[in-house]
């Protein structure tokens, strides 16, 4: 074996997650502190793979990634879909949980199989859910969120026992969304909890 052999072999695995990365339509930055490719290089590859469309329209999404954890708790529906895509990031090896449902990072830093790790979690997730209601820079920001335990954590549902997001700073009803939407009940006094958005 060459010893170059190794070099090419990392920069395919590089260019292989920047076009899975851009295909799931993230920001460059994000494709960035996976790949270690620089913005230009980034630009390139998405200008010279997805501009002419191939029968997917891929968008190029500007500006910062959401940071916001409100959407994950706005409805049932998007509790949900958060607490699958968690459950995920578990079986993926990217976050693991103590006895207590304290969350914390598997990974020191994201690099290029902590990319493909994402996402397979954030591709099953679209498989479970085909109305899905969080894009990968939203999974993104709930994988970097839920690691810190502070704005988001697991709560266990009084009914079923089952583990779900919740907001920290938002009252707990210890009833899962999952529960929720079997009941038809609406816990937010208020609100819509059943909306689409």
């Amino acid at each position: 074996m060459r010893l170059t052999d190794n070099r090419y072999a990392m920069e395919r695995r590089q260019f292989e997650l920047a076009l899975r990365m851009i295909g799931h339509e993230a920001r460059t930055r994000t494709i960035k502190q996976c790949t270690g490719l620089s913005d230009d290089r980034i630009r390139k590859v998405f200008s010279t793979y997805f501009r002419k469309g191939n029968g997917k329209t891929v968008r190029r999404r500007r500006g910062k990634s959401p940071q916001q954890v409100t959407r994950f708790v706005k409805n049932p529906g998007n509790q949900l879909q958060a607490t699958t895509l968690v459950g995920l990031f578990c079986a993926s090896l990217l976050v693991r949980t103590d006895s207590e449902r304290k969350v914390s990072a598997c990974w020191p830093r994201p690099d290029v199989e902590y990319g493909h790790r994402v996402c397979r979690a954030y591709e099953t997730y679209l498989l479970l859910h085909p109305h899905a209601r969080l894009s990968f820079e939203w999974a993104w920001n709930l994988l970097q969120n839920i690691c810190f335990n502070d704005e988001l954590y697991l709560a266990q549902c009084r009914e079923c026992s089952g583990v779900y997001i919740q907001d920290s700073y938002a009252l707990d009803y210890k009833q899962c969304p999952g529960c929720e939407i079997a009941d038809h009940r609406q816990r937010r006094p208020g609100t819509r909890s059943f909306t689409k958005s």
